[in-house]
């Protein structure tokens, strides 16, 4: 065996070794980067390794709804991100970047989003007064839309599989907007391999 394949093939078990003890290696990183057998070491390897197979693509989506709550079903967008990344298997982050909006999974059905519209007014109803809100005295009049923002959470993350988007039955991605009449922008990254 030529000296270039035992060394490739060293480096190889250094992959797996790092991969294998990853959480070990996190804890202990400056006392496990000494060189292997091959010359290389452990974490130099695993970040080549990396950096040869792990994708990264990012897009920012705006959205600029006319009504102060109301729901959009975003999945045919964060679709075609997923589509454009390349990644085959990966995880998909999409959060709202903004503090009175949300993304949320579940069924896009209208008698369901009214159920939220309802459930949610009835939760933090909106009053710009500054009585029922203290965040409304500081001059603005949106502290029902921080609140909603919390119940319905921030983001949401997607498991990619053979390029796709791996949903339970009925479920879609939603951008929630609870103080609309304004562009705010959620973030959607890919990664994977």
């Amino acid at each position: 065996m030529s000296r270039a394949r035992q060394l490739n093939e060293l480096c190889c078990l250094c992959f797996l070794l790092f991969k294998l003890f990853f959480p070990l290696v996190v804890a202990l990183r400056p006392s496990l980067c000494s060189p292997c057998l091959c010359g290389s070491n452990f974490f130099r390897a695993y970040r080549r390794m990396v950096s040869l197979t792990m994708k990264s693509h990012t897009v920012h989506l705006t959205f600029n709804l006319p009504a102060r709550m109301a729901f959009e079903n975003i999945t045919p967008k964060v679709e075609q991100i997923v589509a454009d990344s390349g990644v085959r298997e990966g995880l998909c982050l999409v959060n709202a970047m903004h503090i009175t909006a949300s993304v949320f999974i579940n069924d896009d059905e209208p008698g369901l989003h009214a159920d939220y519209k309802k459930w949610l007014e009835e939760l933090a109803p909106f009053d710009a007064s500054p009585k029922t809100y203290q965040h409304n005295r500081t001059g603005e009049d949106n502290a029902d839309a921080h609140l909603k923002r919390q119940i319905m959470g921030r983001e949401v993350v997607v498991a990619i599989t053979d390029g796709k988007l791996d949903f339970g039955p009925w479920e879609q991605i939603f951008y929630g907007e609870f103080d609309g009449r304004r562009p705010k922008r959620v973030l959607v990254k890919v990664i994977g391999e």
